[in-house]
């Protein structure tokens, strides 16, 4: 019964609150104030009732009244106070008991005993009392009357009857609770407006969905690679999730900053002014190049925050290498495979045609081939990274039917550990392979590859004999730039700047109509410079 209680929705729960505290607040008040009214109103009766005693029993008139017995000019007087005062009697009696006045005519010139008025007649004394004699259950005031030599002559009693009291508090109370009825229904009219704009505001969702939707929203913000910040409509970051934290360093609370003051490159002023996008903006923080991408979140033609995205172009480029990776191996056996099928198809025939001679003289030819080329690769050449990728090379340029040569001139040992195969494959791949599209038309195309390590840097060169680039050669490495036309190209050699900016390295190019070649240079040491840097020195 409970837990069905509790699965009510919210606008019923704040309505049901917002009664239940709005009704027992009424109720609490209601008591408190009819208890103090009832206390008031009986000690107002008791101070009237006792004053108007004492004003009657001073008055000389009542003194001649009552020795004279006159009950005309009793009734005129008391008819003067009984008019101010709603809902009061008097009773005048004389020292004998006998009444000189009472609102029942009929009492006149009784003998009533002192019973309650007893202190008053013989003592003298003023008071109020409650007292059911004369007329029913009231609230009176005694006091007595005084002749000129002092002598008590008579008592005066004023008195308030208690239903009537009764009837005056009630009618009190009825307009206190006519007033509290309209506060409640007012508390409930307002506590179902505010339910019914929650309930807007949440999107009509339930606190438990709310809160299995943040939880929700938790784990995937924290689980993706990307740094993700969210920001209201003046900039000030609302969210970030762990891998933004990690890639901006944040370590301080978050949620009084602006977007701005973490990402300068963030013209947020802009973006809330034109509801400006940014796709693919790269930007340099603390050494690191990221990629960010920003989204206004508009609704109603209004700017109500915005989305920013980011990560780490190393985590790109890395993806990106190791895709390299497996295309260069695709299609290096690829190229080994279609080269060795069609030489054993050619031996296969000659062995139909007992052509032995033949089949030997291809078989060593081919021995001889691979043994050169593997003496210059694995010989002068002891990088494994290095050597991988020469071997795939010469197996595509075999099919390619593209001298590739190794000059024996070239000597490299075992490359730095802070020079990834991602890096020789970017770029030694690339260079080597514009050569083979430089040659391709070229009726003996060559192509040639040097290495050396000697002195502070690591030497690369592919040579070609092509017919040079006609193009401005600063142009070359420019994002999108290419010499094949349009389409899917310029990164190449964008790609190949990068990776040898990135080990602090630089690069040469030499064309004209012979031919072209790319001379690179990498420091041995991380963080050094190369011969071509101007704080390089011999």
């Amino acid at each position: 019964m409970l837990r069905r209680l509790l699965r009510v929705s919210l606008q019923t729960k704040i309505t049901g609150l917002v009664i239940g505290i709005t009704s027992s607040l009424i109720i609490l008040l209601l008591g408190v104030f009819a208890y103090l009214d009832i206390q008031q109103i009986y000690l107002n009766r008791e101070d009237l009732s006792l004053q108007t005693a004492k004003t009657l029993s001073f008055n000389p008139d009542v003194q001649e009244a009552i020795i004279d017995r006159d009950e005309d000019e009793l009734q005129l007087l008391i008819n003067q106070y009984s008019g101010q005062k709603e809902g009061m009697f008097a009773v005048i009696q004389s020292k004998d008991g006998r009444f000189v006045y009472h609102p029942n005519e009929e009492l006149i010139d009784e003998y009533y005993p002192f019973d309650d008025g007893y202190m008053a007649v013989v003592f003298g004394g003023y008071y109020t009392m409650e007292s059911d004699e004369f007329i029913g259950s009231a609230i009176v005031g005694k006091a007595p009357v005084y002749s000129n030599s002092e002598r008590i002559i008579g008592v005066v009693t004023v008195g308030y009857l208690k239903s009537e009291i009764n009837q005056a508090i009630m009618n009190r109370i009825k307009s206190t609770l006519y007033f509290s009825l309209i506060i409640f229904l007012l508390g409930v009219l307002l506590s179902y407006l505010l339910a019914r704009h929650i309930r807007k505001e949440t999107f009509g969702l339930e606190p438990r969905e709310i809160a299995t939707l943040y939880r929700s929203q938790s784990s995937i913000l924290n689980s993706i690679s990307e740094g993700v910040i969210a920001t209201d409509e003046n900039g000030y970051i609302t969210l970030v999730n762990d891998t933004a934290k990690k890639l901006l360093n944040i370590n301080e609370p978050y949620h009084l900053q602006v977007i701005d003051s973490l990402l300068p490159e963030i013209n947020f002023q802009e973006i809330k002014s034109l509801y400006a996008r940014i796709n693919n903006k790269e930007i340099r923080f603390n050494q690191r190049v990221i990629i960010i991408n920003l989204v206004p979140i508009i609704e109603n033609s209004k700017l109500i925050g915005t989305v920013t995205t980011f990560r780490d172009k190393t985590q790109i480029t890395e993806m990106l290498s190791t895709l390299s990776e497996v295309k260069e191996y695709s299609d290096n056996l690829r190229a080994q495979t279609h080269e060795f099928s069609n030489k054993m198809h050619v031996i296969s025939g000659l062995i139909q045609l007992e052509e032995y001679d033949q089949v030997r003289k291809m078989i060593n030819e081919e021995i001889v081939d691979i043994q050169n080329n593997n003496k210059l690769i694995f010989e002068h050449i002891q990088d494994p990274k290095v050597q991988a990728v020469l071997l795939g090379k010469l197996s595509k340029a075999s099919e390619k039917k593209i001298k590739f040569t190794v000059d024996p001139n070239s000597s490299l040992n075992v490359l730095p550990n802070y020079i990834d195969i991602s890096h020789i494959i970017t770029i030694m791949g690339n260079l080597i392979d514009n050569a083979f599209d430089a040659v391709a038309h070229k009726k003996q195309p060559v192509v040639s590859f040097f290495t050396l390590d000697i002195g502070q840097d690591i030497i690369l060169e592919i040579t070609d004999n092509g017919d040079g680039i006609n193009e401005d050669l600063d142009l070359l490495f420019k994002k999108g730039f290419s010499t094949k036309g349009t389409g899917q190209r310029g990164f190449g050699l964008y790609n190949v700047k990068e990776s040898i900016n990135s080990l602090n390295g630089s690069i040469e190019v030499e064309s004209d109509d012979h031919g072209t070649t790319f001379s690179v240079f990498i420091p041995k040491l991380k963080g050094g410079v190369t011969k071509n840097d101007k704080n390089y020195s011999s």
